[in-house]
């Protein structure tokens, strides 16, 4: 799989909602081997999205159809200051449900000092966080260089997530918990989607 995925601040949400709407009906017919996308905005006017294509070269097709340039051309106008992009074909996708249910997105960003541990310690006992976590719908990791990353942890609702978040885990969970949060370096920074724009082809 590979990922876009753009950032910025933006001057109209809703155009920008309207804008990304319009692709999803009149251009994502076009867009071969795009898998679906989130987007949002956090409540201080961030946008972010995550576009996932099944491979780079997919996405370099969208990227070069006059009609993708044209509609970027438009959405563009509404960034304030250049959006930033980051490509990446480092994902991980772990889902326990149809992430396009989710009715509260968290994008967390940080860097980290051992991805390859990372990875590890995410595919372990996921029966077992599925049971201890029934809120989380399923994740898109993305790693970028230098070790950074971007993770979009999708949730049934944001009470649940909350809810969730303040469950003790079984000791051997708890462990794994705090092993991912050690290899950190600084301290992530947290994106909350609390009304996701949810797109697939479907």
């Amino acid at each position: 799989m590979f990922v876009q995925a753009i950032q910025g601040q933006v001057s109209d949400a809703a155009q920008v909602r309207a804008a990304f709407d319009r692709w999803a009906q009149e251009l994502a017919p076009g867009a071969t081997g795009w898998l679906g996308s989130t987007a949002g905005m956090t409540e201080d006017g961030r946008f972010i999205a995550l576009a996932r294509f099944e491979s780079e070269e997919a996405a370099r097709r969208n990227s070069v159809r006059p009609e993708q340039d044209q509609w970027w051309a438009e959405t563009s106008k509404e960034f304030i200051g250049e959006p930033t992009f980051r490509d990446s074909s480092d994902v991980t996708v772990d889902l326990t449900g149809d992430p396009d249910t989710a009715g509260f997105v968290q994008i967390i960003q940080g860097r980290g000092s051992d991805p390859d541990r990372a990875r590890e310690l995410m595919a372990q006992d996921s029966e077992e966080w599925a049971k201890f976590r029934p809120d989380v719908v399923g994740s898109v990791a993305v790693g970028h260089e230098g070790g950074a990353y971007t993770m979009a942890m999708y949730f049934t609702s944001e009470q649940d997530a909350r809810e969730g978040e303040r469950k003790e885990p079984p000791p051997h969970l708890k462990a794994q918990m705090d092993e991912m949060n050690k290899l950190n370096i600084g301290v992530p920074e947290f994106l909350d989607l609390r009304e996701p724009w949810l797109y697939s082809p479907r």
